[in-house]
């Protein structure tokens, strides 16, 4: 029986590890890798402490400090599949108190007193017509991975968050002309970044654009869409397509535990990172904070690292 189970192996994942293991919590992260959804990155400027970093480098620094304290333990690769609620003895003069059980993909089940969900997110896909068919034909959900292959093409990215701008500033090293298109009336990512992206001269910005269709034959040829601003539908012709429209909270294997809300992530006290079941604590992307940051993840996921540490100390003090 562990002291504490950790789910996810991001910048949330390897802080609440490291601060888990500091308390001598007995602890074991279960991750299917370290870094989350920043691992693909050329590009992290605004992690605390490094000017610059690649996703990569960050992971690899992640896992690095989180195996370098005594007593957590990691088991990777490996995705929490579900988790069960069973009883221990742990409370005072011996009576049960809730435990979890976690099963993986591995075929293993591991127990602990406490459990923190920080299994972050995944990229949020169009559901278009054309979408599934052209996948790896010129839809890419990977800038960072992808944008070498279309040097002096024509390209198309669709979000206007943060991430969006990132992944049109990394194409522009490469492509001749980068559409960056919108379904709001305006951006929502940093102006830094739209600044960076307009000096290019190679983008173009579409606003009130609804994608409805990817279009092409063998390979991609462009995209339908709806202009909001005059309800008329249009097209553009690209050679390929970034998706960047957000993530989805890896929150399948838990929600039927505790409360989530109207988009499945999982709703917690901000103060103390705990959820709506004793024992259970959740910080970063999976959960309802308002900002999906590395550095608020992984501060988001201390306090819940640290509320987990004091519930037990409670437990504790009660059976003394």
């Amino acid at each position: 029986m562990y002291d504490v189970i950790i789910v996810g192996g991001g910048p949330a994942g390897a802080a609440a590890a490291i601060y888990a293991a500091r308390k001598k919590m007995k602890t074991l992260v279960i991750t299917e890798n370290f870094g989350g959804q920043s691992v693909v990155s050329d590009s992290i400027e605004n992690w605390i402490g490094d000017k610059k970093i690649t996703g990569l480098e960050l992971a690899k620094r992640l896992e690095s400090h989180v195996k370098a304290q005594e007593g957590a333990e990691i088991k990777t690769p490996a995705k929490a599949m579900k988790v069960e609620k069973i009883e221990s003895g742990f409370g005072a003069n011996g009576a049960s108190v809730p435990a979890w059980k976690v099963f993986t993909d591995q075929g293993d089940s591991y127990e602990a007193l406490t459990l923190i969900v920080v299994s972050g997110g995944r990229r949020r896909r169009l559901s278009v017509p054309g979408e599934a068919k052209f996948e790896g034909k010129g839809i890419s959900y990977c800038a960072t991975c992808d944008a070498p292959i279309f040097k002096n093409k024509i390209v198309a990215i669709i979000g206007g968050g943060n991430a969006g701008l990132e992944a049109a500033i990394d194409l522009t090293r490469y492509a001749e002309k980068v559409y960056l298109v919108s379904n709001k009336p305006s951006l929502t990512g940093d102006p830094a970044n739209l600044e960076v992206l307009m000096k290019s001269g190679k983008a173009e910005i579409i606003n009130n654009a609804n994608v409805s269709e990817i279009l092409g034959d063998q390979f991609v040829s462009g995209i339908r869409y709806l202009d909001k601003s005059g309800d008329n539908a249009k097209e553009l012709k690209v050679d390929g397509i970034f998706v960047e429209i957000g993530s989805i909270p890896n929150s399948e294997f838990i929600k039927d535990l505790v409360e989530t809300d109207e988009r499945n992530r999982i709703v917690v006290d901000h103060r103390t990172g705990a959820t709506s079941r004793p024992g259970i604590f959740a910080a970063g992307d999976v959960t309802d904070a308002l900002y999906n940051q590395n550095n608020i993840s992984a501060g988001d996921a201390i306090k819940a690292s640290l509320s987990a540490y004091y519930y037990l100390l409670n437990i504790k003090k009660q059976n003394k």
